[in-house]
């Protein structure tokens, strides 16, 4: 009996920009395959390629070349507004500076991915009140962003990140503007997530102790994967 499909497959992927004269490639070959269930943490300098890596494997940008796959279905193939019910159904998305719209209340920001694809009923209201109590918010549920901090902002985020019970979670540097307690909060969660549900969880982070919880550490350095660890294991190494 095969193997089954891992649910995130990256191929050859390569991403590059005109600038100027010239063409700068930000990520240069990546090849690797993430199981079901998994945490993995993407790690590298400043301009190393991570954000730019996190935002294609959502579908938020296409790269030049190569294929990135979804449970076995290249991304390739895929129109803006199947792209967008992908991942209206598969990926939820946390953002380091929240990305949550300003004219909705938490809750609607909250309902969103579940407005968007056509799903928002009495039941995913129901949903998304509890998610927001369980992220310590049930009392906040009818403010706006402007009317929240940095930490429920960031906790509204996640929520609304959860609300579709994605199978595929990627977070940028989700706690990199937070205090120590609300970082602990959203880590919490996440992680929680990722056990009890065994959602893949995919995060950018500079933070090691963050980065030592992982069952898996991708090292990228000027676009390319330096290093790719399995615990304390190493899988793969190239020369800087």
């Amino acid at each position: 009996m095969s193997n089954p499909a891992p649910v995130l497959e990256v191929r050859g992927l390569v991403k590059s920009i005109p600038s100027g004269s010239r063409v700068v490639e930000i990520l240069r070959g990546l090849d690797f395959t993430i199981p079901a269930g998994t945490f993995v943490v993407i790690q590298g300098p400043s301009g190393s390629g991570k954000s730019t890596l996190l935002g294609l494997l959502a579908g938020l940008d296409r790269p030049s070349s190569g294929e990135i796959l979804i449970n076995g279905e290249p991304l390739s193939g895929l129109a803006e507004n199947q792209m967008a019910l992908l991942r209206g159904s598969k990926i939820g998305f946390v953002f380091q500076a929240y990305q949550l719209v300003p004219t909705l209340t938490a809750l609607e920001n909250v309902m969103l991915p579940l407005d968007l694809t056509g799903h928002a009923d009495r039941e995913s209201r129901r949903r998304a009140i509890e998610l927001l109590g369980e992220v310590g918010l049930a009392e906040r549920c009818d403010h706006y962003p402007v009317q929240l901090s940095g930490g429920e902002q960031q906790r509204v985020a996640l929520a609304r990140a959860f609300v579709t019970n994605p199978p595929i979670v990627l977070a940028d540097e989700p706690t990199g503007n937070l205090d120590s307690r609300n970082s602990e909060l959203v880590l919490e969660m996440l992680l929680r997530l990722n056990r009890e549900t065994g959602t893949t969880l995919v995060m950018v982070t500079h933070d090691d102790q963050i980065a030592a919880m992982a069952s898996r550490r991708i090292q990228l350095v000027d676009g390319l994967i330096v290093a790719d660890r399995v615990a304390e294991t190493v899988l793969a190494a190239v020369p800087a």
